[in-house]
């Protein structure tokens, strides 16, 4: 047989791993942004790699798997545009629920904020962009759960819960967002110790979601990038 020549067991071997695989991205075991290891989903299956490349290689053909230059095989985003839309209405929502709830937070609320916030900072070195992310809507959830509307508190609560049928971390696609997104974290709550006015306060809040977006976008998409209206 010559070399990377697939015999027959081997292609339904690869079969298997294609439906293995395709099945966990449809129930979302394995979400946007996912590394799938060829190693580790082989051991899984019992079986060598090369059918899982194949596998991989089949569902990246169809969109659902792309590659990247030193990261290797991610599931892809599910809907791009519809994560757009969602970002893009949460940067404002969840921008002024900020601004509104900031006169209502305590001291011990800052600071609880700062906490997680510490913690993220913690995950950087050794960084998981799922647990990153739970920690992400953790802190903003501190921050924006105090408003004093209610309608608006359940917009912002439903388009995270959107969010997280699209794609389970951002961060997954781009981890160096990360670190400036902590930085970022801090500079909001200082403005909230310091009684800002409540613009600037929306501002930063707004600005902050409406950076990870941009960030996505020139690493995803570097063409349409330059055509982002700058929130």
């Amino acid at each position: 047989m010559a070399p990377g020549e697939v015999t027959g067991t081997e292609l339904s071997k690869s079969q298997r791993a294609y439906h293995w695989i395709k099945e966990r991205i449809a129930n979302q075991e394995f979400t946007p942004g996912y590394r799938l290891v060829l190693g580790a989903i082989a051991s899984e299956l019992d079986m060598s790699v090369v059918p899982v490349r194949e596998a991989i290689r089949q569902l990246e053909a169809e969109g659902l798997v792309m590659f990247e230059r030193n990261v290797g095989a991610r599931v892809s985003m599910v809907d791009d545009t519809q994560y757009r839309f969602s970002m893009q209405t949460l940067a404002i929502l969840e921008g002024a629920a900020t601004a509104l709830a900031a006169r209502r937070l305590t001291a011990d609320d800052v600071r609880a904020a700062r906490a997680v916030n510490e913690l993220m900072v913690e995950t950087l070195d050794h960084f998981d962009p799922h647990a990153f992310t739970r920690l992400n809507q953790e802190f903003h959830a501190a921050l924006y759960a105090k408003t004093d509307n209610p309608r608006l508190l359940d917009l912002v609560r439903g388009e995270w819960a959107r969010l997280g049928h699209l794609r389970d971390s951002t961060f997954a696609f781009v981890p160096g967002r990360a670190q400036e997104s902590v930085r970022e974290h801090e500079n909001i709550l200082r403005l909230i110790e310091s009684g800002a006015p409540l613009g600037e306060i929306e501002k930063a809040a707004r600005r902050h979601r409406s950076a990870t977006l941009d960030a996505y976008m020139i690493h995803e998409h570097p063409d349409e990038a330059l055509g982002l209206a700058a929130f």
